[in-house]
Order: structure tokens, then sequence, then C-alpha cells
């Protein structure tokens, strides 16, 4: 006879939880605590999950620009940037997952409840809007890989018209769709999984196991290839060595501010319900933050600025951003040194699991947001047709955005973020959401010390990003400078972000791009 499944009372996705199986898990999880902690790590390590998530969509297209810019203009000097921003993130996130954990209850009735229902409502606005906006690049730079790759394989994917404007060949296009319907596919056979059942929500987890794997493999080859300075390494990772410029140091406060997506924040209490996780699982979702978020950003970033550092870099241009460099520019600057198809091929291929785990992960998060906003219960008809939200970024694989949508929506996303994690902050410290006060024990005052950073940080980097980002861009939006904006169907750039920037995936860096080079607007 089988056994009785349960829909966690949290979450009440199709997809349901073995609650018998769940019950020995939580047995084995309070037999871990006693262990030495060696053999609770590996325990805790055994049983990652919702970490996975966050990692996948911080892992995108913003992510590989930022890392590829940071190693070509700063060399190993700013090794210590992303992984000091995503452990403010990690932290935050953290906060938020004890709350839910102690709770059993859904973020976004947690925040209409405890503080205001049009809170909620704009913060899974913001991340709709935000996952929407930021599909786009993906498909940008998947295409742009594979475009890479087809050139490498003999095939014409441009043209220069009469005009002198490099244009798609049809050849281009088939190519730049083809990639865009792959990973779609892709795609929804992992995340409709999720939403249908237990082994669903495995399946979707091992998925992102192989990409992540994938990616870390890709540049660590490219790294091992070229080589590592020692010492390089060691003082960029400790030595905090910050930018001489004010921009600089502009660029590295606003990284540091927004490591975290909008959406992440609100994905990450419904991946830790959709598993059925409780009170018990609080020491395990604090590990699978750290193992399954922190690290893989750490060793992604790491290895692409590393590989950029040993190729690109100049000692000589030392603090000047590299305005000129695209991510498929990094792949073909391999060449010189792991010859004409090594270093392209797997760096192309690095970048396009980047993208892969990226597109799944928004899918996911505007399945579950978009039933909350409307107060819809979780269906698998329901889920699946939500997911399909973001879908219209496939057309990013050949086009780009009108320039009033990343305006819009990164005034809305960087506007929510600082509001998000001061709702955090008062939610871990409330007591009937389990909190126990600001300073109640000596560890508590700690970890809320390092909320309040956070919180600073993000204030600061939301204010960098929206005058960058917004601001900035007003006379261009109202038509003075519109001509300026304007790029080329079917020239890659796989984001922009930051300052003026090349921003497209949560974790990405702030580094200014010329206007003209600037296609698709994220907003972290």
């Amino acid at each position: 006879m089988s056994e009785k499944k349960d829909a966690p009372a949290g979450l009440p996705l199709s997809g349901q939880v073995n609650r018998a199986a769940l019950a020995r898990e939580e047995a084995e999880l309070r037999a871990l605590e006693q262990l030495p902690w060696p053999r609770r790590a590996l325990g805790y390590l055994k049983r990652t999950g919702p970490g996975l998530l966050q990692s996948a969509m911080t892992l995108g297209a913003g992510s590989a620009v930022a890392s590829v810019v940071a190693g070509a203009s700063f060399g190993y000097d700013l090794l210590w940037v992303q992984p000091v921003a995503m452990l403010l993130g990690v932290c935050m996130l953290a906060a938020l997952g004890h709350v839910v954990l102690t709770t059993g209850e859904r973020p976004y009735r947690l925040v209409s409840r405890e503080l205001h229902p049009a809170l909620a409502f704009l913060w899974a606005l913001a991340t709709v809007v935000a996952s929407v906006i930021w599909h786009f690049p993906q498909y940008g730079l998947a295409a742009g890989a594979a475009r890479d790759l087809a050139e490498l394989a003999g095939l014409t994917v441009y043209a220069v018209g009469e005009d002198g404007v490099r244009r798609l060949t049809g050849t281009g296009y088939a190519v730049s769709f083809g990639i865009g319907f792959v990973l779609l596919g892709v795609s929804l056979a992992t995340v409709w999984s999720y939403g249908r059942r237990g082994a669903g929500i495995r399946i979707y987890e091992w998925f992102l196991r192989g990409v992540i794997l994938v990616v870390v493999l890709s540049f660590a080859t490219v790294v091992v290839w070229t080589g590592v300075d020692w010492v390089a390494l060691l003082r960029g990772f400790f030595g905090f060595t910050l930018p001489r410029s004010a921009e600089g140091i502009q660029t590295v406060l606003g990284a540091i501010g927004a490591a975290v997506g909008i959406n992440m924040t609100f994905l990450y209490g419904y991946s830790l319900l959709a598993k059925g996780w409780g009170p018990v699982h609080r020491p395990l979702s604090r590990w699978d933050l750290v193992m399954s978020m922190l690290v893989p950003f750490v060793v992604v970033t790491s290895l692409i600025i590393l590989a950029m550092a040993n190729t690109v870099y100049d000692p000589a241009r030392a603090g000047v951003v590299r305005t000129d460099l695209r991510p498929v520019d990094a792949a073909q600057a391999l060449v010189p040194v792991m010859g004409a198809h090594v270093g392209r091929v797997v760096f192309d291929l690095g970048f396009i699991a980047m993208t892969c785990g990226a597109i799944s992960a928004h899918m996911v998060v505007c399945g579950f947001t978009v039933c909350e906003m409307f107060g819809l219960e979780y269906t698998e008809r329901r889920y699946r047709m939500f997911t399909l939200v973001p879908v219209v970024g496939l057309l990013g694989v050949v086009t780009s955005t009108p320039l009033w949508l990343p305006v819009v929506a990164s005034a809305l996303a960087f506007t929510m973020l600082p509001i998000a994690y001061g709702t955090f902050v008062v939610l871990y410290n409330r007591r009937s959401c389990g909190g126990a006060g600001f300073a109640a024990t000596p560890g508590r005052l700690l970890f809320n010390l390092v909320l309040v950073v956070a919180l600073a940080m993000s204030v600061v980097g939301a204010g960098i990003q929206l005058k960058t980002r917004v601001l900035d861009r007003l006379p261009a939006l109202l038509g003075r400078s519109t001509a300026m904006l304007r790029v080329a169907p079917g020239a890659l750039l796989g984001t922009a972000g930051r300052s003026g920037l090349w921003a497209c995936g949560a974790g990405a860096g702030l580094f200014p791009m010329p206007v003209e080079a600037v296609r698709w607007q994220r907003l972290i």
C-alpha cells in the first residue's frame, strides 16, 4: 500500500509531499545535530535543495558580464567583492528562511498580515516585472554564444549591409531561435516537473546541480589551462583592494548592495515550503544557502574573473573599466592561449549553461508569484500557466527591449529591494513570527548587526542603481536622447547593467558601458 501524501500546510502545491518520508528526514536531522561537525556537514550536504534555485537565478548573464569586465579591468584585485556581496545577501535570505520555517506560513501572506497588503503586492509585482525583463538578456547571451559556436563551425551568421551595419543572416536567425527554443524546451520539461510531485522537485534540483557542474567545469578548464598567480589570488580575496577612482568605488558599493535580486527574495521562502520543510530544517536551510548558493556563486564568478585576468587584463590599463568587452568576446580572447577551438567552445558552453539555469529559475518564481498576487490556490494547471509569463523573453535572441521597460522595472525593483530587506529584519525580530528580540543572545545580536549592514548597503546600492538606471535615463526616455540608445537587432550584448551598466542577473556587478552599447538594462 502506498503511503498517504498530503500537501504541506504552508504551500498547497499539486506536487505533494510524502509525509512519512518527511518525518523520517526530520528524525535524521535531529540525530545529525548530535554528531561532530564533519559528519553533520556531510549529512546536510546530502539534503540540500532550495539554495540551488537561488544559485541558478544568480548565475546568469549578469554574473557572467560582471565577472568578465571585472577580470579584464582590474585583474585579481576585485575577487573579494562578489563573495562579500553575496554573503550579505545570504544572511538576509537566512533571516527570511528562519521566519518562514518557524511559522510555516507563506511569505506573501505573512508580510500582508504583519505589515501591509500593499507592501506584499508591490513585492510580488516587482518580482514578476524583474523576472520578465531580466529574462531577455539570458536568451541574448545564450544566442550570442551559440552564434559564436556556429561561426567556429564555419557558418555565416552575420553579414554587413550596404549601410555598413552588421546584421544577422538567415543562418544567424536560425541559430539564435534554435538555441532559444532548445533552452525553452529544457526549461519547460524541468520546471513543470517541479510543480507536479515530490519526485519532480528532485528532478529539477538534480538538473540544476548538473547545470552548475557544467558551468564550473567549463570555466575551471580555462583557469587550469591558463594558470593561476596564487599570491595575487590570495591578495584579491583577502586584500580588499578598492579602486582608486570615485567611479570605481561607486561600482564596488553598488555591487555589494545589489547582489541579490528582488525576485530571489520572493522565491526563496516558497522553495522551502514546496519541500515541506519546517522548524527542524532551520540548520539545514542555513547550510543549504552556503553550500548551494554562496559557494557555487563564488566559485563560478571567481573562475571567470581569473580566466579574464590571465588572458585579457592589461596591467598598463589597470583600473580602467573595459567597456569594449562582451561575454562572447571573452571566449574569443582565449584563442591565443587555448587554440582556435577549445577556449571558445568551453567558454561558450559555460555561458549557455549559466543562462539555462537562470531561465528556468525565472519561470519557477513566476509560477509561485502570480498565484499569490491574485489569491489563487496552487494547482498544476495554474502553476504551469504562470511559469509561461516570462517566456516573451525568448525574443531576446534577436531583439532589444523598448527603453521604457527597463527604466520602469529598475525604478520598481531597486526601490523594493531595500524595503524587502527591511521587512525581513522586522519579521525576524517580531515575536509573533518566532523572533526573540534584537539582542536576546550575543549570537542573535551579531547576526542582527550583519542584517543592518546588509540593509544599509542595499539602500546605498539601490540609490546608485536608481540614479544610473532611472534618473540618468529619463532624458532619453522623454525623447531628448533616444537616438543614442538604439542598437541594431541581432547585436549581442548579453545585458546591461551597472552604472550604465551591464546588468542582467542577480549578482551582476556594476560596470559602466557606453550608452551605444546598452542593449538590455536589467535591474537587479
